[in-house]
């Protein structure tokens, strides 16, 4: 497991057990096998979900989209492929018991879980959660201004600009984050663009889904 696929601040010792995504199994110089492990590829994210959630196992729920920041906040969009279901509340399970077995052996890595929508408004809307949304415009290239209330504009941003950021990764969209009181105003870190360009950081599995890599080294 090199450096880069740890989870920050996360500590290994002997003897624990503990669990892994497998990047992959290849031969060094000498022919011997290794594998490759990871614990901050998004992935491992979306394998441990589907262990805790019957309903992604199955395939009634789908998780279309996911952006991370290991060790610190997670995002999740997800959708379901039979009316009627409900793919947060599968996701989140009875009192959160799933998502909690998600978070815990994550070492308590928040987690946001949306619904995934082809409507590019509502999907960034739902992205900027818990964040209250006013309104969403989508403009040309891929970008979007996004209103907010006063009230809401620090959450909608978040610390450092995370909340904001992870939201540009999930949509694939460029956002700005404008407060309802002065639209016309720029917010320090409240503009995020996708990191999704040129196929560089985006891996498309078979069925579509966008899951941004980690930062390589």
């Amino acid at each position: 497991m090199f450096a880069n696929e740890t989870i920050p601040g996360e500590h290994y010792v002997v003897n624990a057990r503990m669990r892994f995504f497998v990047i992959t199994v290849q031969e060094d110089r000498r022919g011997i096998p290794e594998i490759v492990l990871s614990r901050s590829h998004p992935k491992f994210i979306a394998k441990l979900f589907e262990m805790e959630v019957p309903e992604i196992a199955d395939g009634t729920v789908e998780i279309k989209a996911i952006a991370r920041e290991a060790g610190s906040r997670t995002k999740i969009a997800v959708s379901s492929t039979i009316p009627g279901v409900d793919p947060i509340g599968s996701c989140v399970g009875q009192r959160g018991t799933r998502v909690m077995a998600v978070t815990n052996e994550l070492g308590n890595e928040k987690i946001d879980i949306v619904e995934w929508s082809e409507e590019p408004e509502k999907f960034i809307e739902a992205s900027l959660s818990p964040a209250k949304v006013t309104k969403v415009e989508a403009l040309a290239k891929h970008e979007a201004k996004v209103i907010v209330p006063e009230d809401q504009l620090s959450l909608a941003i978040g610390k450092g600009g995370q909340n904001v950021r992870l939201a540009a990764k999930l949509t694939a969209w460029k956002i700005d984050v404008r407060s309802e009181v002065n639209p016309e105003e720029v917010q320090e870190g409240g503009i995020a663009a996708s990191e999704i360009t040129d196929g560089e950081i985006v891996e498309t599995p078979e069925d579509g889904t966008l899951i941004p890599r980690p930062e390589e080294e």
